[in-house]
Order: structure tokens, then sequence, then C-alpha cells
């Protein structure tokens, strides 16, 4: 099957999670309970199963250390860190529409 290499990137990427996750990596190594705590709105189940589709994908390593309470780190690949200018790019993106397609704050509601 000839697939649309971008077909292939946003299989990889896309839904709602997953690029937030990748933001949050790309600052460095993260715990999962950090994760969870720092993505507004994502569910348990649905932070582990976006973790593990992009850790077969080979964009996040998962290191689990033999501890008690067991602790779990998540990092991004050399694969992973290679997505980074991409990923720039579509968030530079992002807020030029926002910003075009935002109401803009009336001199009556700056006042309040």
């Amino acid at each position: 099957m000839n697939e649309c290499n971008m077909a292939i990137t946003l299989g990889v990427i896309g839904g709602r999670w997953k690029p937030a996750i990748l933001c949050r990596l790309a600052a460095g190594i993260m715990r999962y309970g950090e994760l969870r705590k720092s993505i507004e709105g994502i569910s348990e189940r649905m932070l582990a199963a976006q973790l593990r589709e992009l850790e077969q994908d080979g964009i996040v390593r998962r290191v689990v250390y033999a501890e008690v309470p067991p602790r779990v780190e998540y990092m991004l690949t050399e694969l992973g860190h290679t997505m980074m200018p991409m990923l720039k790019v579509m968030s530079d993106w992002g807020g030029i529409h926002r910003n075009l397609h935002e109401p803009k704050a009336t001199a009556k509601q700056l006042e309040d």
C-alpha cells in the first residue's frame, strides 16, 4: 500500500491527547503521576492507552524501576525528539489560528 507520509504521521500523533503528552515529555523525563496531573481532563485509562501507543510507535520510552512502590518514568526516544520541530510549528500555527478566530475583547469587557 502506498500510504501518504502525512497520514502515517497523523496516525502516530493524531488524537486529542498525544500532542499534549509529547509537549510535556519534550521538557524532560516525567513520572506517570506528573503527566496525569499536568494534562487537565485526561483519564488514567486514556493516558495509559496513549502512552502505550506512543511506546509501540517508538516515540516514548517507558522505564520501570524495581522499587516499592514501583516508579515508572516516561521520556522521548531519539525518534520522539525528531518530532519536536514539527510540533513547534504546529503549536505556532495553532496560536495564529486562535488569534484570528477568538472574539476580541471590547473596551467594555476590559473595564469589567
